[in-house]
Formats: structure tokens, C-alpha cells, sequence
């Protein structure tokens, strides 16, 4: 008998069209940042603007291709002027990349417990971590789902704070209204790895309104050089000459990588479709189970669902590993998201964090299971992860 097909946490859904576009900015004879760059980044300012509802919501707004959102990340903090000795408050519940940048930059991160029904930053505990050494807030959309960003600006108003939203798990969700990367944060980051919303193989893209943030941002992702590349080796005069004008990074998006992020950002509108189709399958059919289910977005607004992660609930008679065990003894691949910072040795040891301090997040790491949730995903395969919930937690 043969064993039916493994069933992967994630899997990119790429076509003939991605395929064909690859090949031709292979062709072109410019494969490195160029005019795929340049295409990609008006097409996403594009996208967030023509999706949200508030007037003026997307003018102005300034798209920066880069090679991952740890780098747009760290462009951004250092746009934003942090530096050493300064603090940077975010969640525990989130991947080290959020406030690994902090570190690059000679700044500490200053870690708070999170909501326990949206799994967000908890605005009262943003309020609580406040020093005088604080410079910005990095709010995380976890999983999709955006965080209380009115509360979130406010507070950073009151305290003269910039705010960075890592929204590597958030491209086509919104709030209130609003495009997640359109809000009146001074940078918004998104990411395109391989398992996100919509991908580029590597990839990410900041955005802000702020003309100034963005061409520092410009000038740090490639070596702090006053021209790109593509301007000076492009140019039918003569237009060797740049200038250093900071110690800058080499964090430009590569046109290959831009031509398939091109396809993938014209197919999104129908990738966040199915995605909110099977979150909402697996929610009819785990209702009942000894299951905390994930938070869906509020009336009127979009839950992104790069994530569907379930919680085990009191009532549940079997841990959490002992389900990931039953997952893959079924065939299907499934994830931790995430292991939190304050338990991780680096971070745990810098801060002398301890579990007790952040209690929602450490009981909800205990208890949660990220299962399969992607675009190429066939309802047959999400029944069988439906049914194999099922055996385990009867």
C-alpha cells in the first residue's frame, strides 16, 4: 500500500508565469538591482495605497527593495537614528531577526509579554517598559493579524517614539481600513522568504512616507554610495563618478529576485483569498476540539493568515509535542511559532530574563502548533491534518 504524500508546513506556490519571468531578467543582460527593482517597488507602493480605504492612505509612500526584512529592519532602526545605548521595545512571542538589528546597532532591546487572545504586543506592557533610553517600538503583526496600532501610536506620540512594524508575517492585512505599511508609522517592513504571504525566494521591502528615512535607506543598503549602479553603468554619458557618503550595507534586492516578486505580488490578491478560505475551513472544522483557535481580524478588517496556530486548551489530555508527533507520524509537517526570545541562551543570558516575567507568552509557546496553512494547499490535504487533529486530541 502506498503511503500517501508528505504534507509540508509550507510551500511556495510558484507557476509557469514566475518561471518565465525569471528567465527573462536572466536574458535582459541585468540581473542584479535594476529595473525589475525599481518596477517591484512602485507595483507594492501601488498595492498598499490601492488597498486601503482612509483617502491619501498610500501618497507619498516610498518602497525599498532589499535582500531579506532583517536587513529592511535594520536599514530602517538605523535610518531612524538608533543607536548605542538606546532601547527598543518589542515582543518576546517573535523571531530573534526583530530585535537582532537593535544589537547590530550598539542598542538593546527591551523585551514585553503579549495580548493572550491576539498573540500582539500588549499596548499596556509597551506603556509599562518605557525608560528614558527608549527610541522606538517594534510592533509584530503576528501571524497576519494586526496589532492595536491606534493604541501602539498613541503611546509613541505621548513619549516621542518612533515606531518600526515588523510585518514580515503581515503583507494584505489591514487595520482599521488601512493596508498594513500605510499606517503613520515612521517604517514599515514586510518580507518575501519562501513561506510568506508571497515570496521572492529571499527577499523584503520596507516602506515609510518620510522622504528623508527612505533615501537614507536608499544610500545604507548599498554601501552608503550616492548613486545606484543601475544609474551610473546605464547611462550613455559618461557617469563613473560616485561618492561614500557612509558606511553603508550591501542590502539590494537583486533583479531576478525582483521579476519574481513582480508575478507573485500580481497573483497576492488571490493568494490572501485562499488563505482566508482555508483559515476558515480549519475553523469550522476544529470548532469543538479541545482547541484555543487563532484570532481572526475585527469586523471590517484582514487577517493576512501567513500562520494558523492553535493552542491546546486546558481540557486537552496530550502536549503539544506528543501532537506535532501524531502530525508527523500522519505525514504532515508542522512548526513552532516561536520558541519565545526570553528563552532563547543569547537573549535569556544578555537581560537575565526568566519565564515568569513574560507569562502569557511562555504558557502559550507550552501549548501552540503551527499546521499547514499555504496557497498550493488542495482541500484533501487539509482534510487529512483535519482528521489526523482530530484522532489526537479525542
Amino acid at each position: 500500500m502506498t503511503e500517501p504524500a508528505f504534507i509540508p508546513f509550507a510551500r511556495p506556490d510558484i507557476g509557469q508565469a514566475e518561471i518565465d519571468a525569471v528567465g527573462r531578467a536572466l536574458r535582459s543582460g541585468w540581473v542584479t538591482t535594476g529595473p525589475e527593482t525599481r518596477a517591484f517597488e512602485q507595483e507594492l507602493a501601488a498595492f498598499l495605497a490601492g488597498g486601503s480605504a482612509s483617502a491619501g492612505a498610500g501618497a507619498d509612500l516610498h518602497a525599498i527593495a532589499v535582500n531579506s526584512a532583517t536587513a529592511g529592519l535594520h536599514l530602517a532602526l538605523e535610518a531612524a537614528g538608533v543607536g548605542p545605548g538606546d532601547e527598543v521595545i518589542a515582543p518576546t512571542l517573535t523571531f530573534t531577526a526583530t530585535v537582532e538589528v537593535a544589537r547590530y546597532l550598539g542598542a538593546d532591546a527591551a523585551l514585553v509579554d503579549v495580548d493572550p487572545v491576539t498573540l500582539n504586543i500588549d499596548p499596556a506592557r509597551i506603556e509599562a517598559a518605557i525608560t528614558p533610553r527608549t527610541k522606538a517600538i517594534l510592533p509584530v503583526h503576528y501571524g497576519g493579524l494586526a496589532c492595536d496600532m491606534v493604541a501602539i501610536h498613541a503611546i509613541a506620540a505621548r513619549h516621542g517614539l518612533r515606531v518600526v512594524e515588523d510585518a514580515a508575517h503581515a503583507l494584505s492585512a489591514t487595520w482599521r481600513g488601512s493596508q498594513i505599511g500605510t499606517l503613520a508609522s515612521s517604517a514599515t517592513v514586510f518580507s518575501f522568504y519562501a513561506n510568506k504571504t508571497m515570496t521572492t525566494g529571499e527577499g523584503g521591502m520596507a516602506v515609510t512616507r518620510d522622504a528623508a528615512l527612505a533615501q537614507r535607506m536608499r544610500v545604507m543598503r548599498l554601501h552608503g554610495i550616492s548613486r545606484d549602479a543601475f544609474e551610473r553603468f546605464q547611462s550613455r554619458t559618461p557617469a563613473w563618478y560616485y561618492e561614500i557618503i557612509a558606511p553603508g550595507f550591501k542590502y539590494n534586492m537583486t533583479d531576478v529576485a525582483a521579476a519574481l516578486g513582480r508575478v507573485q505580488l500580481a497573483r497576492l490578491p488571490g493568494f490572501a483569498q485562499r488563505r482566508r478560505e482555508l483559515a476558515a475551513r480549519y475553523h469550522a472544522a476544529l470548532t469543538g476540539l479541545p482547541l484555543i483557535l487563532p484570532a481572526d481580524a475585527p469586523p471590517g478588517d484582514v487577517h493576512a493568515w501567513h500562520l494558523y496556530v492553535i493552542r491546546l486548551a486546558d481540557e486537552a489530555r496530550v502536549t503539544r509535542d506528543a501532537v506535532i508527533q501524531a502530525l508527523s507520524d500522519a505525514g504532515i509537517g508542522a512548526s513552532v511559532h516561536y520558541v519565545p526570545l526570553h528563552r532563547q541562551p543569547y537573549w535569556r543570558d544578555c537581560y537575565g530574563l526568566r519565564p515568569e516575567q513574560f507569562p502569557v507568552a511562555d504558557r502559550a509557546y507550552q501549548r501552540m502548533v503551527s499546521i499547514p496553512l499555504f496557497t498550493a494547499m488542495s482541500e484533501a490535504e487539509q482534510d487529512r491534518v483535519i482528521a489526523a487533529l482530530r484522532a489526537v486530541l479525542r
